[in-house]
């Protein structure tokens, strides 16, 4: 069943994209490793410009990305299209986004548009800052759906800085350290930069000097080339995708595109032995190495996690409430309320939970047939897109996000408290990145619409918690070694 295998991972691929590989152009430069205060320090004014690169993965060209930064009479804007060639689960499609934004003469960010397009979906966000808020809308267009998010700093968008490293005097081993937003888990993050070395690098057949720069970003090494005029010339992530500058004729030419190697297979982690019927156990020990802990929740609930060996125990559905209706404050309520992406509150939601579940169902007996009707009626292919619950209702297909999103929006309207879980989960002796659900019955169980289970077998293994925690995944690509111990 290969193809419940993450599509969430795409997301990962675009935040590379857009947020680390891209990162010397979304926030304010500052010496030293202090809190960024804004972008009202900025005094050198940045030119207009143009820039055409490549993508690769590996040594096959899989899409290109077009910059423009340009002057207006209010500040700044900045525009972005990305053209990609993706093959996840060994299924090719074409995807591209474009964002186009508003900056003011301090290169902060005043309103903005984000488009994403593929052969099946489409989101669209827009929005902008009035003092410490980001009012955002997504949604097509008629129905958008409004949320309002705080902002600890003043924000920008890609492209929307890099003019500036032209009169910035970075020398060996300064670092810069700023804050940048993530349009996909709608979070603010923090970004230290810094100058490694100047080295001589071939782009459009021509030598360069460049100075190359580190992004340490989430944990996952990114690296960047700029050249002595300010520009990018080159950049590299993970999965072996780097971009690198080229002209506009030689970005568009049809002939010269491939897809890339199979995203899935290439984040997954080989097992070193073969678990038959994971379903039926109950018990799971494996060794975990090879990358950093700190920001993940390994540890609580079902999982147990010490002296690197994670211990995953499959929670009993025996004893769990069986309250027709239970009151929710505090801390709780969180699990409850609509988000940008988990449109719990929305019409077409409301109704759809309302015909699946009774007011009469026990919230085991709601979990188990919300977990079945998300497992029977959405049809499971890979998807390219910004998952979200209402765009999943309506197309009736995705793979483990969308159905992810789907039920906590389906679980939130039936007045369950419901979140989205990622890490690995095992399939024909690898590990593969995944998404699935827990649910609050009285304590938290764990749910995978995809495969029909409730709970989830045991291995599932939790790595994160909350869409807005999964970008810490990225950390763990190509880093993971994992030895199972023990299955029972």
């Amino acid at each position: 069943m290969r193809r419940i295998k993450l599509n969430w991972i795409i997301g990962i691929v675009m935040t590379l994209i857009f947020i680390s590989l891209l990162a010397v152009r979304l926030g304010v430069f500052q010496k030293g490793e202090v809190r960024i205060t804004g972008l009202a320090s900025i005094s050198s004014v940045p030119s207009e410009g143009e820039t055409w690169m490549n993508i690769f993965q590996k040594d096959q060209k899989i899409g290109y990305v077009h910059r423009l930064f340009l002057k207006t009479g209010e500040g700044y804007r900045v525009m972005e299209s990305v053209f990609m060639r993706i093959n996840t689960m060994g299924m090719v499609q074409d995807i591209r986004f474009r964002t186009v934004g508003d900056l003011n003469h301090h290169l902060a960010l005043s309103t903005f548009d984000f488009e994403l397009q593929s052969s099946l979906f489409k989101f669209k966000a827009r929005g902008g800052i009035t003092g410490n808020t980001l009012t955002l809308y997504s949604g097509p267009t008629g129905i958008e759906q409004k949320f309002d998010l705080p902002i600890e700093q003043e924000i920008s968008l890609p492209a929307g800085v890099i003019a500036l490293l032209a009169n910035e005097d970075l020398k060996e081993g300064d670092s810069r350290t700023f804050h940048v937003f993530d349009p996909i888990s709608m979070a603010q993050r923090s970004m230290k930069m810094t100058v490694l070395a100047e080295e001589t690098i071939s782009v459009m057949n021509q030598e360069e000097r460049a100075k190359k720069l580190s992004v340490d970003f989430m944990g996952t090494p990114q690296f960047a080339w700029i050249g002595k005029d300010g520009t990018v010339l080159r950049e590299e992530g993970a999965l072996g995708i780097r971009l690198e500058r080229t002209t506009q004729k030689e970005a568009l030419r049809k002939d010269t595109f491939s897809e890339s190697s199979d995203l899935t297979e290439a984040a997954s982690v080989l097992a070193n032995r073969s678990i038959p019927n994971a379903n039926e156990l109950k018990e799971l020990r494996v060794i975990l190495e090879g990358m950093g802990t700190d920001r993940l929740l390994l540890d609580g609930g079902r999982q147990s996690f010490k002296e690197k060996v994670l211990t995953v125990r499959k929670e009993p559905v025996l004893n769990l409430t069986t309250e027709k209706k239970r009151e929710f404050k505090g801390e709780w309520t969180k699990y409850l309320e609509a988000t940008p992406f988990i449109q719990s509150a929305h019409p077409e939601i409301q109704a759809k939970a309302k015909e699946i579940v009774s007011k009469e169902d026990s919230d085991v007996v709601r979990t188990t047939k919300l977990v079945n009707w998300v497992h029977q009626n959405i049809q499971k292919r890979p998807v390219f897109s910004v998952p979200n619950a209402l765009e999943t209702l309506r197309n009736r297909v995705g793979d483990c996000n969308e159905h992810a999103v789907l039920l906590a929006a389906l679980a939130r309207a039936s007045g369950i408290p419901a979140e989205i879980e990622a890490g690995l989960v095992y399939q024909n002796g690898r590990f593969y990145y995944h998404a699935w659900n827990v649910l609050h019955l009285g304590r938290w169980i764990t749910a995978d619409a995809v495969m029909g289970q409730f709970p989830a077998d045991v291995t599932h293994l939790r790595f994160v918690r909350g869409t807005e925690s999964q970008i810490d995944l990225m950390q763990m690509i190509g880093k993971v070694r994992l030895e199972i111990l023990s299955a029972f």
